[in-house]
């Protein structure tokens, strides 16, 4: 019998950010710490990486800079400082598929995610994004 992997998207380092997928039934792995990140990496089926530039123990997007390396065709989001030009282009440079501030709209955040991750299928229900399918 063969099981289907389920995809999730990696949220490290910003709880909030997770909370907004999940009103969206995404299914979100979040952490706290990049080495957890790492680990986390290496036993789910990952659909995308968002992530915050600078974590505890990864600083300057070591984190990001690791996932474009190893798993270049996996969306990214670098979540950057607000005001933080240096973080924003630091994180442009390293490829990412977006780079977004910390201060970003939820609406506006849930559909840069749904349309980074392929989630075609998105309405809006009772005033709320919904995801409908890929």
């Amino acid at each position: 019998m063969f099981e289907i992997a389920k995809t999730s998207v990696l949220v490290v380092g910003i709880e909030c950010k997770a909370e907004l997928l999940r009103e969206l039934d995404i299914d979100v792995v979040s952490l706290k710490f990049g080495a957890q990140a790492v680990q986390s990496l290496r036993t789910e089926n990952v659909q995308g990486v968002i992530s915050r530039w600078d974590l505890p123990d990864m600083r300057n997007g070591k984190l990001l800079k690791g996932v474009k390396l190893i798993k270049p065709y996996l969306p990214t989001v670098a979540i950057a400082d607000p005001g933080n030009n240096k973080q924003e282009i630091d994180a442009r440079s390293t490829g990412v598929s977006a780079v977004i501030t910390d201060d970003i709209d939820g609406y506006d955040f849930q559909r840069l995610v749904c349309n980074l991750m392929g989630f075609e299928r998105i309405e809006v229900v009772n005033e709320r994004l919904q995801v409908l399918g890929k």
